[in-house]
């Protein structure tokens, strides 16, 4: 199995000094790409310098993730590509059991690794953990973190199992699914296209699995911080367009109008907390959602996957009943 593993890089020289020796060191199965999204640093120069063996893609332009990715990836001959993050580590012999899978096992089509935390190693990491799912309304968790509650790594998720999404920090895809799903919603930019590419890969009926024995850590927030009322902005936004492109349709409003109301409820917390730029990134995500609804509506599949949720309300088990941890979630 023929396997490309594609860094996606912008402005990003401190990261590729720090984390692609280990990408180079275990990842000689494969060929390696640094896909550069038209970086103004000495990024590109660095890795044609110090990693010949890695090969370079420069996009015309700073496209962010999703559009970046689709460009990058239009004339690659893999059989599954490995998308990660410039600020990850990876692990010896990380390749290897995510092949296996793909090779016995054909329709899955999207695997992730287990990732941790690059800066406290015995934890799972914010950005996918041990993969991730999504209540009725679009909020989206991950077995081993809950919002900002992030859980030790005991051996808990130790299986392999389905998934409902991948996080896009270390995404493993069949080159043949990615292009007949047409990769990244490029108008989402960052933030959600994975879980918006993955819900479109379960409405054609195939699945995505966790593997625990591959291991990564990831640093996480090295592009946008957490607290960046960017970051709140694009993933108020994107969420409520991946509602509309993927929700079945008989509950395509029914779900839409009470996300809203608790997008409101958010903002007003901001408020609140002293937040205004994060109540005004709420407000200025909902104004994009109603200027692009329309075109989002029409990206719609003709068949939706009725059962899309883990849990009715993530929010009401989180804040209201306190269960923090993902397997208290199902306990009666």
């Amino acid at each position: 199995m023929k396997i490309a593993v594609v860094i996606l890089n912008w402005n990003g020289t401190k990261l590729l000094e720090q984390f692609l020796p280990s990408v180079v060191q275990f990842s000689k199965e494969a060929t390696i790409y640094v896909a550069d999204n038209a970086s103004t640093d000495a990024s590109v120069a660095f890795v044609k310098q110090n990693f010949p063996e890695v090969e370079i893609i420069q996009n015309s332009g700073n496209f962010g993730f999703a559009k970046g990715y689709n460009e990058a990836l239009q004339h690659l001959n893999a059989d599954v590509y490995a998308l990660i993050n410039s600020d990850i580590e990876v692990t010896e012999n990380w390749l290897q059991p995510i092949s296996k899978i793909f090779e016995k096992e054909p329709n899955t089509a999207i695997i992730q690794p287990k990732i941790l935390d690059f800066k406290n190693k015995e934890y799972f990491e914010y950005a996918g953990a041990a993969g991730g799912f999504i209540d009725k309304y679009g909020y989206p968790f991950c077995r081993g973190r809950i919002f900002d509650t992030l859980e030790k790594d005991l051996g808990q998720y130790n299986d392999e199992t389905n998934l409902f999404w991948a996080s896009g920090a270390c995404f493993f895809i069949r080159n043949a699914v990615y292009h007949e799903l047409e990769g990244f919603d490029g108008d989402f930019f960052a933030h959600q296209e994975e879980i918006d590419l993955c819900w479109r890969a379960i409405n054609k009926g195939y699945t995505i699995k966790y593997c625990f024995e591959s291991v990564v850590y990831h640093v996480g927030g090295a592009t946008l911080q957490q607290g960046n009322p960017l970051k709140t902005y694009l993933n108020f936004r994107n969420s409520l367009l991946m509602l509309t492109k993927n929700l079945p349709k008989k509950q395509l409003f029914v779900i839409l109008f009470p996300r809203m109301i608790l997008d409101g409820v958010a903002g007003i917390q901001f408020l609140m907390q002293g937040k205004g730029k994060h109540f005004w990134a709420i407000l200025r995500a909902h104004g994009a959602f109603y200027k692009l609804f329309r075109e989002n509506y029409a990206k719609r599949d003709k068949t939706q996957s009725p059962k899309y949720y883990k849990t009715k309300s993530i929010v009401y088990n989180y804040f209201i009943k306190g269960r923090t941890v993902f397997n208290d979630l199902f306990r009666v």
